[in-house]
């Protein structure tokens, strides 16, 4: 065993404690990270992870004062796990934005039905294939990098140990609620537009030849505008999709109104 300096011993003590408070924040939010915070992800990578993002943290967080005392530590980490979580939440609000986006798109067309168990969630295929796409394209494009940077400008707006006000903490979480089911909306909206149109142009054909089984002719349709607007959309989409993620990162308040 090598014998540590009994100076050093107060500074190393308070180094970890300061460590172990930035964990607390750090591990509920990759808990609720896209890409590193999913089902299939093990619990050990998780937590190493969050050990990660912690050492990269430590250096540019204000360091705290020495262990405090067990009612203030108690206090400390309710409040850094509900500050974690609720940023967590706020990103994992987009992952769902894309599976509503999918259920939407595969509800409007008709093809909700097929491999609706390829996920951990029951989503459609679409809802699938866009979450996976648009995770894979946030990890290209340095969400890792943007997270670090996200845990360490959190402690700009909520300083150690400081619980948000709850009524502005309920206000921002049905904000970003409702940007997220606008964000689905507007991902989907194409597939919706498709629905629409095909929909009213059945019923005309059918007002129009009332002996003509309109059903067995326009599905093959509408299998294929589906598959076409996803494959001509899916792009754009995940475009859309990448920069609401990486602009909720820089400003998780969202713009001063």
């Amino acid at each position: 065993m090598i014998a540590l300096p009994p100076e050093l011993l107060p500074h190393l003590a308070e180094n970890l404690w300061h460590l172990f408070a930035i964990f607390l924040r750090a591990s509920a939010l990759v808990s609720l990270l896209p890409a590193f915070g999913e089902r299939s992800i093990p619990v050990r990578v998780k937590l190493g992870l969050a050990l990660a993002f912690s050492l990269v943290a430590a250096p540019a967080v204000a360091a705290t004062d020495a262990q405090p005392e067990f009612g203030r530590m108690v206090t400390l980490i309710g409040t850094e796990i509900a500050t974690g979580l609720a940023l967590g939440i706020g990103l994992r609000l987009f992952v769902l934005a894309l599976q509503t986006a999918g259920s939407i798109a595969a509800q409007a067309t008709s093809l909700s039905q097929i491999l609706g168990g390829a996920a951990a969630e029951p989503v459609p295929a679409m809802g699938y294939l866009l979450t996976l796409a648009g995770l894979a394209l946030a990890v290209l494009l340095g969400l890792h990098i943007r997270a670090a940077q996200f845990l360490i400008y959190s402690y700009t707006l909520f300083p150690l140990g400081t619980l948000p006000i709850a009524p502005d903490l309920s206000q921002w979480g049905v904000a970003q609620i409702s940007r997220s089911f606008g964000l689905a909306f507007a991902l989907a909206m194409p597939f919706v537009i498709a629905s629409l149109i095909y929909n009213l142009a059945l019923g005309v054909i059918n007002r129009a030849m009332p002996q003509l089984m309109v059903a067995f002719v326009g599905a093959p349709a509408i299998t294929f505008a589906g598959l076409f607007l996803l494959f001509a959309g899916t792009p754009l989409i995940l475009s859309v999709w990448s920069d609401a993620l990486f602009a909720f990162l820089q400003n998780p308040l969202g713009p001063p109104k």
